[in-house]
C-alpha cells in the first residue's frame, strides 16, 4: 500500500487493488462523516437503462444478507446519526454522519449496503413505484423539472443530458438482472473511493477496511469510459405547461472540474447571480421587480461542466425578464469588472469557502473530490490564494467565451 501524508491530519492511502482512502482528522469535533464513492452513475448508462444507477442506489437499502430494510433504517438513526445516498452524473455516493463512537457501526452498515445487497424481485416492484413517485414529484415541481429539461436540451445526444432518475419508460423496464449486472461491474475497489473526516484516525479506518476484507478484494473490471460531449445546443426551447409562473433556465457547457479556469468561472457566477448583491438580483428583482427568485449556477463534471441562470416570473413579465438577463449576459461578456467588483467577489467566494469547510461532512466531500477528479491536494490557505490570484484578464477571457448571450441554451417552461 502507498500512504502519503498530504497535510497535518490529512492522509491518503492507495491499496494494491485500487481502492483510494482519504481521511482528515479534526481534533475539535466529536462527530465523523464517512462515505464510499462509486465512480459510476448516470453518465455511464445506456439510454435504454437511464436511471439504473439511481434505482440500484435505492435498492441496496431494501435489505442485505444481514439486515432488513428496517434494521438498516434504525442502525444509525436510533443513535442520532444519519445514513444517506445519492446519484449524480459521474458518481454514486453512500455516506453516514455519526458520533465518533459510532463510526465502526456506520462503517459496518455502509460496507453491508455496498457489498451485500440482496436485490430481491419482490422489493423491485415496490421500489420501482417509489422511483415513479419521485419522477412524478419532479414533474410537479417546475423549478426542478426545468433543469432536467435544460440538461437534455444542452446535451441531447450525450449521457450528461440524461435524467438521473430515469423516465417512467426506462425505469419501468429495468429488471433485477440489470441491477445485479451493474453492481457486479461497478462496485469494486478499483472503481471506488472511501473518505472520512472529523474525529477519525487514518490507521483505524484502514483497520476497519482490512477487517472487512476491502484491502484484499480483487480490483474488479476496467472502468467503463464516457466520451467527452461535443458543443452544446444553442437557442430557445419552449415547453408548454399550465403553471402560474414561467420558469426559465439559460445556460451553456463549460469545462471539467479539473480545469484551471474553474475559480475564474466561480467568481464570475458570484458577480452575476451569487446572492442579493449580485447583478441579476439587483437588476431583475430590486430594480425591475420581475421575479422573486433569480440566481446563477454552475456545476463541474468529469468531462464537462455547465453554468447558467434560473429565473421564475409570471407570464406577462417573462419576455422582459429574459431580455434583461440577456442584456446582463452581454454586459458581463463584453465589459471588464471594475477592480472594486472583482475584489468584492473574491472576498465573497473566499468567505463562503471557509464557512463551507467548517464541518466534517464538507471536509469529507472535499477529500473525495481529490481522488474522483485527480486533483493534487491543496490546503485551504492555498485554495484561498488561488482565488485571490485570479486576474482581471483571466476573468475577461472566461466571461467572453461562456457568458455571450448567443451561446446560451434557453428553456422556457410554462404558459406561452
Amino acid at each position: 500500500m502507498r500512504t502519503e501524508r498530504l497535510d497535518a491530519g490529512v492522509v491518503r492511502t492507495e491499496a494494491p487493488n485500487g481502492l483510494v482512502v482519504l481521511t482528515e482528522t479534526m481534533p475539535a469535533v466529536r462527530s465523523a462523516a464517512a462515505g464510499f464513492w462509486v465512480r459510476t452513475a448516470s453518465a455511464h448508462e445506456p439510454r435504454a437503462q437511464m436511471g439504473v444507477s439511481h434505482l440500484l442506489e435505492h435498492m441496496v437499502f431494501k435489505g442485505t444478507e444481514r439486515r432488513s430494510a428496517r434494521e438498516i433504517a434504525l442502525a444509525l438513526e436510533s443513535r442520532g446519526g444519519a445514513l444517506d445516498a445519492y446519484t449524480g452524473r459521474d458518481h454514486t455516493t453512500f455516506q453516514a454522519r455519526v458520533l465518533d463512537t459510532d463510526l465502526p457501526l456506520a462503517f459496518d452498515v455502509l460496507d453491508d449496503l455496498i457489498r451485500h445487497p440482496v436485490l430481491r424481485e419482490d422489493d423491485l416492484a415496490k421500489e420501482r413505484q417509489v422511483i415513479m413517485e419521485e419522477i412524478a414529484m419532479v414533474e410537479d415541481n417546475p423549478d426542478d423539472l426545468v433543469f432536467d429539461l435544460h440538461a437534455g436540451t444542452l446535451w441531447p445526444e450525450h449521457s450528461y443530458g440524461y435524467r438521473i432518475l430515469g423516465t417512467p419508460e426506462t425505469v419501468g423496464t429495468l429488471q433485477v438482472g440489470d441491477l445485479r449486472s451493474l453492481h457486479g461491474a461497478a462496485y469494486h475497489p478499483r472503481n471506488m473511493v472511501f473518505a472520512a473526516a472529523g474525529s477519525v484516525e487514518h490507521e483505524a479506518i484502514l483497520g476497519m477496511l482490512k477487517a472487512a476484507g476491502w484491502l484484499d478484494l480483487p480490483s474488479g473490471p476496467d472502468l467503463r469510459r464516457v466520451t467527452r460531449p461535443g458543443p452544446g445546443t444553442r437557442g430557445l426551447r419552449r415547453v408548454e405547461r399550465d403553471t402560474s409562473q414561467v420558469h426559465l433556465v439559460l445556460g451553456t457547457e463549460t469545462f471539467p472540474y479539473a480545469d484551471p479556469r474553474r475559480q475564474a468561472l466561480i467568481l464570475l457566477a458570484t458577480v452575476f447571480g451569487g446572492g442579493m448583491s449580485s447583478r441579476l438580483f439587483q437588476r431583475v428583482r430590486e430594480d425591475l421587480g420581475l421575479a422573486y427568485t433569480v440566481y446563477a449556477f454552475h456545476s463541474f463534471y468529469q468531462l464537462s461542466g455547465v453554468t447558467g441562470v434560473y429565473v421564475g416570473t409570471q407570464p406577462p413579465t417573462a419576455a422582459q425578464a429574459l431580455e434583461v438577463i440577456r442584456e446582463e449576459y452581454a454586459r458581463l461578456a463584453h465589459h471588464a469588472l471594475s477592480p472594486l467588483e472583482l475584489a468584492a467577489a473574491k472576498q465573497q467566494v473566499k468567505g463562503q469557502l471557509v464557512l463551507a469547510l467548517e464541518g466534517p461532512l464538507s471536509r469529507m466531500y472535499r477529500l473525495a473530490g481529490l481522488a474522483l477528479y485527480g486533483e493534487p491536494y491543496r490546503s485551504i490557505d492555498q485554495v484561498l490564494a488561488e482565488v485571490e490570484a485570479v486576474t482581471a484578464d483571466e476573468m475577461a477571457a472566461v466571461a467572453a467565451e461562456f457568458f455571450d448571450p448567443e451561446r446560451q441554451a434557453v428553456v422556457w417552461l410554462g404558459p406561452r
